[in-house]
Formats: C-alpha cells, structure tokens, sequence
C-alpha cells in the first residue's frame, strides 16, 4: 500500500515538473461571445491550463507549460478563431466571418472596421 502511494506521489509530480508560466497579452474583441471564443482557441492547446480574456482590457492572461507549448502557439490559435492578437493577425476571410456584434476594432490593420 504505502509503495502504491509513493508511485502515485512520483507520478504526480512528474505531471507538474514543467513549472506553469502565465502571461498577458492584447486579444481583439468586445462581447461574452468574443470571450468564450477567445478562451476556447487559447485552452485548445496543449500546455495551456487557463485562459482568462477581459472585455473591457482586451487582454488575455494564460498560465501554460512552456514545456509543452510555445506561447506563439496561443497567439496562432486566437487568430485561427478570428480574433487579432499583438503579434498575428486573423485572416480578413475570418474576421469577416464573425457576428456583427463581435466585429472589434483590428489591432494590427491600418483601416479602422466598422463595428
């Protein structure tokens, strides 16, 4: 019994060996639909824990494992969801494609969309 209970001690620490890393960073968006979208694209990837998008900030705070993951990784994936980060930009195709309500101001474009 008490071996089984060291093994699973070792096992569990061989699951948080990475240490988490939390950044923040700048997300395009405006409502709760922007958010849940936001959050999905950021926690489909794997090493992200969680991910936290502020409406009214437009930033997003994620704690992820650098071991499995690279933060770039997490800027690609919000820009596959259609949504701008500091460092990619979403496809115009894709942010076309996103309910009027949702239609932000694009971080990286020179022309302003109408919302």
């Amino acid at each position: 019994m008490l071996s089984l209970l060291v093994l699973m001690g070792l096992s569990s620490l061989t699951l948080f060996a990475g240490s988490p890393r939390t950044e923040k960073f700048k997300v395009g968006g405006n409502c709760d639909m922007c958010k849940t979208r936001i959050e999905k694209a950021a926690k489909s990837v794997d090493g992200v824990s969680a991910a936290d998008w502020n409406k009214e900030t437009k930033m997003i705070e994620l704690t992820f494992n650098p071991d499995k993951t690279e933060l770039e990784k997490v800027h690609e994936a919000i820009a596959m969801a259609a949504h701008d980060t500091e460092i990619i930009s979403a496809t115009d195709e894709a942010y076309a494609n996103l309910p009027s309500c949702c239609k932000y101001k694009r971080i990286n474009k020179q022309t302003a969309h109408a919302h």
